[in-house]
C-alpha cells in the first residue's frame, strides 16, 4: 500500500541478531566435540535475560556476554508508543498534521523528551511510515504465505488487502493520503512512502507472476497489467467508500477482481 521462495516486503533485508551471528561464527570455526558446549553457553546467556539483572547481548567482536541497560529497554518501549500514538494521528490527520507538540499532549510528555526519541519531525513521519508498513505486512502479506504458490495466494493477498481496506475505509489509508500529501515534494518521507509501495507492488508482482507459471493465468499475460489493475479497484475501492459513500464499493471491487481473473485465466 508491509520477497524468491518467500519474498519480504521490507526495503531491505534486516540482518540476523548479533546472538546468532555469534553462534553461528562459533559452530564454523570450533571443532565438532566443542560445539554442544558453545550452543549450550550462548543459550545459557539469552536464558539469563529472562531473569531479573535485566536483558544481555552478545558482543559480537569480543564474543563476550554484555548486559544492556535496562533504561535503554525502556526507551525504546517509550519510542514505540510515541510511534503507535503518531500512527493514530496520522491515519486521521495525515502525516503533515503530526507535530512534536500535539504528540507530546497525547502522551502527556515534554515536547523535548519526546523529540529525543526522533531528533526531528521528519524521522517522527518516516517512523510513522514504517511502523504502518510493518503492520500492512503482518496483516496482508505473510498470512498470504501460508497458501501455495499460483491463484490461491494471489486471491489469499486480495483478500487480506480488502479485509484491512475495510477497516481503514473509517480510518484511512496512509499510503493513499501520504501520496497526496507528498506527490509534488521532494525528501526522505516521500521516498519512504514511495519505497514501502514500491515493496508492496513487487510483491504483489511477483504472486501474479506465480499464478501465471503455475499455468492458472495465461501465459501471455502482462503481470505489471495485472497488478496495476488490482491496484486500480484498491484505489477506486477507498474513493467510493471514503469520498462518495458508496454502500457497495467493497462488493464491486471483489466482483472487478473475479472478472479479472476470469478474464486473464489460462485456457482450458
Amino acid at each position: 500500500m508491509t520477497q524468491p521462495t518467500t519474498s519480504h516486503l521490507s526495503p531491505s533485508s534486516l540482518p540476523p541478531t548479533p546472538a546468532v551471528v555469534v553462534a553461528d561464527k562459533q559452530v564454523r570455526e570450533t571443532p565438532p566435540s566443542l560445539r554442544v558446549m558453545t550452543r549450550l553457553s550462548t543459550d545459557a546467556a539469552v536464558a539469563r535475560s529472562n531473569k531479573s539483572r535485566g536483558p544481555v547481548v552478545i558482543d559480537q567482536e569480543t564474543d563476550t556476554v554484555k548486559r544492556r541497560p535496562k533504561n535503554s529497554i525502556k526507551g525504546q518501549q517509550t519510542k514505540a508508543a510515541i510511534v503507535d500514538a503518531a500512527l493514530g494521528l496520522a491515519t486521521q490527520i495525515g502525516l503533515e498534521g503530526l507535530s512534536i507538540g500535539a504528540l507530546a499532549e497525547v502522551m502527556r510528555m515534554s515536547k523535548s523528551g519526546v523529540f529525543a526519541h526522533f531528533g526531528s519531525r521528519e524521522e517522527l513521519q518516516i517512523s510513522v511510515i514504517r511502523e504502518y508498513h510493518s503492520r500492512f505486512e503482518d496483516e496482508v502479506f505473510f498470512p498470504a504465505l501460508q497458501h501455495k504458490r499460483g491463484l490461491t495466494r494471489l486471491q489469499a493477498l486480495f483478500d487480506n488487502w480488502m479485509k484491512r481496506t475495510a477497516v481503514e475505509i473509517d480510518q484511512g489509508c496512509l499510503y493513499i493520503s501520504g501520496a497526496i500529501e507528498f506527490e509534488d515534494r521532494v525528501g526522505p518521507v516521500r521516498e519512504a512512502l514511495v519505497g514501502s509501495v514500491q515493496t508492496w507492488l513487487t510483491a504483489l508482482n511477483r504472486a501474479v507472476a506465480y499464478a501465471k507459471s503455475s499455468g492458472e493465468l495465461d501465459d501471455t499475460v502482462d503481470d505489471q497489467q495485472v497488478t496495476f489493475e488490482i491496484h486500480g479497484l484498491i484505489l477506486t475501492l477507498h474513493y467510493q467508500a471514503r469520498f462518495l459513500k458508496a454502500n457497495d464499493a467493497i462488493m464491486r471491487a471483489q466482483t472487478g477482481f473475479a472478472s479479472m481473473l476470469q478474464r486473464y485465466a489460462a485456457s482450458t
